[in-house]
């Protein structure tokens, strides 16, 4: 075993494993590869399994009749106790993980360890993280492995050895940044965004040569008094104002456009910053060469209830009113279900998908607004009020997907609320800047938490769904054999059939999972592959009493049908 510095004299170590030279030698993907990354069934390259973020592979040698005959293959530890929220990559016969301080490749055949980057951080830094230490994932272009770290670097290692090839420092950790999201890749570019929302920042996006690390621009989140949209912020409140970027967004190669979920702006308290406060709690579509922003659409402005509007934005074809319309697909933690005209960004639909909402009475269509109840203006007058959905969301971070030949979303949803009273605060650097007080309400004897939901993205009603307690937000993965995974924060990773909601099949893994599974095919086999690891924001913050019995440690697993059967 040798031990090498990375190159460039940054922090970390390379762990290469010299009996690895059998090891497979990847091709490297290429645009067309990150293109067609929803299509290809041997590669997933690309956070979300494509730029579409649809998350759904064609294929169906695993399906109804034969998922319940899925076994382990093989598994391997990660050396990281904290919470395990990334989606793995493949390519070429080789499995890509990342953990908030690793980077592992593995032989996708048979768990085979091929190189190991590793991280260190200033403890210090820890301070700022809100939500655990975590990682979501990466994406693999040009030779490259293309990672964001917790202290604001974004990082490209050699996807043959892992070691560094360009590093660059996008923010300082002390004014209360951090990057836990996976970047995007689109048109040639890196675009990275940034964790910190509730810390006091002024949350950005940038964009970067994939092939350098050059960086090519920045978008400020929080719109500046020279900026379009910067009248909607008073004196220096969007120095502060949040809007982090902290889940990736998607892009569409046709309309040259980037889609990406802007967080809630900061503090919560909406009273300390009046106007509509662009672009939070917003999407926004920006051209990936120059940052330029074509639309946007506000979800809600001047948000008062940290309802983040980071969540994933699905691209697919849908017909409404006699049209078929190209769109974006939305389960936002506010409780309504949107979609939106990718090319325009025109409110097409905006319906609840939770069975209990009581900050707003619904959406204007006209204008695109919620309209507010009762109950959240006796909040924003002082008062303490129990809001439903709490800001977890009717959806949290957890990735949804979407089965074209369903036509429905697959989704982890909530039925949480929170007792809920702004405050006062002042800004001080690096430090927690909420100006809110909030706590978890759980039912006793009542409904479970969570739900595995078959949602209708233009009614948001159900076809189907399933309880889970406690609740699921790991994010799901949809397959031509019509099966939705997800994996549960008490380690089983279970398939329901897409069309009935039935559970098919479970296995326990080591720990709990919180993080998004992905399916490819190798060698004529369908493999399914998770991390598991209890942590991140659930465990840290909700209360239930399984969660503290749930065994910590970072693995990941992957499935299989035995071999004599996998045809």
């Amino acid at each position: 075993m040798e031990w090498l510095r990375p190159a460039g004299g940054a922090v970390g170590l390379l762990c290469l494993w010299l009996w690895s030279a059998g090891m497979a030698r990847a091709a490297t993907p290429d645009d067309r590869a990150i293109a067609n990354d929803h299509l290809t069934t041997g590669d997933v390259v690309t956070y979300g399994m494509g730029l579409n973020a649809n998350r759904f592979s064609p294929l169906r040698q695993l399906n109804t009749d034969t998922v319940g005959r899925l076994a382990p293959q093989w598994s391997a530890e990660l050396d990281d106790d904290r919470g395990q929220e990334a989606q793995p990559l493949v390519h070429d016969g080789v499995l890509y993980v990342i953990t908030h301080k690793s980077t592992f490749a593995f032989d996708a055949r048979n768990g085979e360890p091929l190189w190991r980057h590793d991280l260190s951080f200033e403890k210090r830094m820890f301070r700022v993280v809100c939500c655990g230490m975590v990682a979501r994932g990466a994406v693999l272009y040009r030779g490259k492995l293309i990672r964001q770290t917790l202290d604001n670097r974004v990082l490209a290692l050699d996807m043959k050895t892992g070691r560094e090839l360009w590093s660059v420092q996008a923010a300082d950790w002390q004014d209360g940044y951090t990057m836990t999201g996976a970047p995007l890749l689109a048109n040639g570019v890196v675009i990275a965004g940034v964790a910190g929302g509730d810390m006091g920042i002024r949350g950005f996006l940038d964009g970067y040569d994939a092939q350098t690390g050059k960086k090519l621009w920045r978008f400020w989140t929080t719109a500046g008094p020279d900026d379009p949209g910067g009248q909607t912020w008073t004196g220096d409140t969007y120095l502060h104002g949040g809007g982090a970027t902290w889940l990736p967004g998607s892009y569409d190669p046709k309309l040259d456009l980037v889609y990406w979920g802007i967080g809630n702006p900061g503090p919560w308290n909406a009273t300390v910053r009046p106007g509509d406060n662009l672009y939070t709690d917003s999407v926004v579509a920006l051209r990936p060469k120059t940052g330029e922003r074509v639309w946007h659409y506000q979800y809600i402005p001047n948000d008062t209830f940290d309802f983040d509007g980071v969540n994933e934005l699905i691209q697919t074809e849908l017909e409404i009113d006699g049209r078929q319309r190209q769109v974006i697909l939305n389960a936002n933690r506010n409780g309504f279900f949107y979609v939106l005209d990718r090319a325009t960004g025109e409110l097409l639909r905006a319906n609840r998908f939770v069975d209990t909402l009581n900050w707003a009475t619904g959406i204007d269509p006209a204008s695109g607004r919620p309209i507010l109840s009762d109950t959240a203006r006796a909040v924003l007058a002082g008062e303490e009020r129990v809001i439903w959905p709490s800001n977890i969301g009717g959806k949290n971070w957890g990735p949804a997907s979407y089965n074209p030949h369903t036509g429905l979303v697959y989704l982890n949803g909530f039925e949480l609320s929170m007792n809920y009273k702004l405050m006062s605060a002042s800004w001080r650097r690096g430090m927690m800047y909420v100006a809110a007080d909030f706590s978890f309400r759980l039912p006793e004897d009542g409904p479970p938490l969570g739900y595995l939901r078959a949602v209708d993205p233009l009614t948001g009603e159900r076809v189907w769904q399933v309880p889970y307690d406690p609740p699921a937000n790991g994010g799901t993965l949809s397959t031509g054999g019509d099966l939705v995974f997800t994996g549960l924060m008490t380690g089983e990773l279970v398939a329901h059939d897409a069309r009935s909601g039935e559970r098919l099949w479970s296995h326990k893994t080591a720990s709990g999972i919180i993080g998004p599974p992905i399916t490819y095919e190798l060698d004529g086999r369908q493999y399914v592959a998770v991390m598991s690891g209890v942590g991140g924001l659930l465990a840290l913050y909700l209360p239930h009493p399984e969660l503290a019995r749930v065994p910590r440690g970072g693995s990941v697993t992957v499935f299989g049908l035995p071999q004599e059967q996998a045809r």
